[in-house]
């Protein structure tokens, strides 16, 4: 079977990721042997994409507290995140009645009892703020 240069090519990012069948692997390995300028050139660009993967010079306990400090930043989000939804969801509520199949009343709770559903509202806010200053501190931290 007579296979091409660009067949090879086009086979190579699958072959790389090892997402050929064993007759596939085997007919690139073939042609490889056959073309060995282009097996340089794979064996260059596998090790230099190697070296761009390679883990950083950091030391393993840096790293760990970095990724300590990130999972807790990460939950921080998503707490406050709930809080705030919840907060706002329950000071903003509202009631309404019918009568014979049509609105009767409708009005937000914070109108009867202002200070609690304003507490809510106030804590919904304090609860964004903060969720979108942990937000922007882990964006701008770069983790």
């Amino acid at each position: 079977m007579n296979v091409t240069r660009e067949v090879i090519l086009d086979l190579l990012p699958l072959y790389l990721a090892g997402d050929v069948s064993p007759a596939t692997r085997a007919l690139v390995e073939e042609y490889l042997k056959q073309d060995p300028d282009l097996a340089l050139r794979l064996r260059l660009q596998w090790a230099e994409g190697l070296e761009r993967a390679a883990p950083s010079g950091l030391p393993p306990q840096l790293v760990m507290k970095w990724l300590k400090r990130t999972r807790k930043l990460l939950a921080m989000q998503k707490r406050l995140f709930g809080f705030a939804l919840g907060f706002a969801a329950f000071g903003l509520s509202i009631e309404f009645s019918t009568r014979n199949g049509h609105f009767q009343e409708f009005h937000f709770l914070v109108r009867d009892y202002p200070q609690i559903f304003g507490l809510f509202l106030g804590i919904s806010f304090v609860c964004w703020i903060a969720y979108f200053f942990v937000k922007n501190r882990i964006r701008t931290a770069g983790l």
